[in-house]
Parts: C-alpha cells; sequence; structure tokens
C-alpha cells in the first residue's frame, strides 16, 4: 500500500498526461507554422492592382498623346503627370477603403468583447494589432503604383524615333504585365499561365482602346 502512495508512482501516473500536453503544443506549433496564404489578400490585392494600374494606367496615356503628338517631350510629360496624379489618387482611395473597413471590425471587436464591461483589456488589444493599417495600406498601393509606371516612362525616356519608342513601350509594357501576372499568381498559389493571360490581354486592351480613340478624336480636328 505504501509503495502505491510512494512520490515515484505518482509521477508515473502523471507522466503520459505531460507527454499528451507536450504532443499537443507541438501540434498546435507546427500548424502554426503552416502558411495561410488568404492571409496575404489584403496585400498582395493592394501591391498587384497598385503597381498593374500604374503601369496600364501610365502606358495607356503615353500612348494616348503619343498618338496625336510624336514630341518625346509631350510623351514622357504625360507619362510623369500619370505617375505622380495616380500614386497619390490610389494611396488617398486605399486609405478612405482599409479605414473604413478599419472603423467596421474595431465596431465589431467591441460589440464581441463588449470592452466597456470587459476586465480582459490585453485581448482586445493583441486582436486590434491583427486589423488592417490604413497608413500601410496606402503607402504600398502608391509604391506599388509607381513602380509600375516607371516601366513605360524608362523605355520611352531614351529613344527619340516616334515609331521605335511605340514599339519598346509596348514590348516593355508587355513584358512588365506578364512579370505581375506570374508575381501575383505564385504568391497567391493561382494557376500562373491564366493569371499571366488575364493580365497581359487586360493590359493590351486598355492601351489599343486609348490609341485608338485619342487617335479619333485628333484627326477629327477637335
Amino acid at each position: 500500500m505504501e509503495s502505491n502512495n510512494s512520490p515515484l508512482n505518482q509521477t508515473k501516473l502523471v507522466h503520459p498526461n505531460n507527454n499528451h500536453d507536450h504532443e499537443q503544443n507541438a501540434t498546435l506549433e507546427i500548424e502554426s507554422d503552416e502558411f495561410d496564404y488568404s492571409k496575404r489578400s489584403q496585400w498582395l490585392r493592394a501591391a498587384v492592382l497598385g503597381a498593374n494600374d500604374g503601369l496600364v494606367s501610365t502606358a495607356s496615356l503615353m500612348m494616348g498623346v503619343g498618338a496625336v503628338k510624336q514630341d518625346i517631350k509631350a510623351m514622357i510629360l504625360s507619362g510623369f503627370a500619370g505617375l505622380v496624379a495616380g500614386a497619390c489618387s490610389m494611396a488617398i482611395g486605399e486609405f478612405v477603403s482599409v479605414y473604413s473597413q478599419l472603423d467596421i471590425e474595431i465596431a465589431q471587436l467591441k460589440r464581441d468583447k463588449n470592452i466597456e464591461n470587459s476586465n480582459n483589456i490585453e485581448d482586445v488589444v493583441i486582436e486590434k494589432e491583427s486589423l488592417p493599417n490604413p497608413l500601410q495600406a496606402a503607402a504600398a498601393s502608391a509604391l506599388a503604383f509607381s513602380i509600375g509606371a516607371m516601366v513605360p516612362l524608362l523605355a520611352a525616356s531614351f529613344i527619340k524615333d516616334y515609331k521605335l519608342r511605340v514599339g519598346v513601350v509596348l514590348v516593355a509594357v508587355s513584358f512588365a504585365l506578364v512579370v505581375f501576372g506570374l508575381l501575383g499568381a505564385v504568391l497567391g498559389k493561382a494557376p500562373v499561365l491564366k493569371s499571366c493571360l488575364r493580365v497581359l490581354l487586360g493590359g493590351w486592351i486598355a492601351m489599343a482602346i486609348t490609341f485608338g480613340l485619342t487617335k479619333l478624336i485628333g484627326s477629327s480636328g477637335l
């Protein structure tokens, strides 16, 4: 009877439970190490859309101006104006959008946690830290837009011949569209070919419409 009550036997009885807890903790750690790609959706959307918008809108603007004015200075100035205006627009739009989302999520968090009557404020603070950041989203959008817009600007900056300049811009923009489509597909674990084709065709259509309509209006003498 005394041996059954000894500390050694008590330790043997408790030890399996400790092993079980250790295995559960190890499993949780492994699961936490597995990255959830859906968490990338917010910043990935802002980055990819920002870069793609900067690339397509600036290139389309430069192609449209180039349709009626072959002067390199006019083409570069229009592209630079598009870069600055687009980056500011993207930053403001993303800031307002994400801030609205933040207000909604904080309001829902207050309702769920009942902050006014809660004694554990630390849990609420930790959850707030995981909420979207409007300033980060705005900065990411503006930076991504600027990076995309720099592609057609750099491609056209050092080429004086009009036809060669338009061709180089088209090739550079097409290559960048494929890269952006590939990057978005890889980071988001999406089909690569479908993503690249979608981005490439969308960019071509935008540039063709802008070039065609501007050429039509310019040739009509308006």
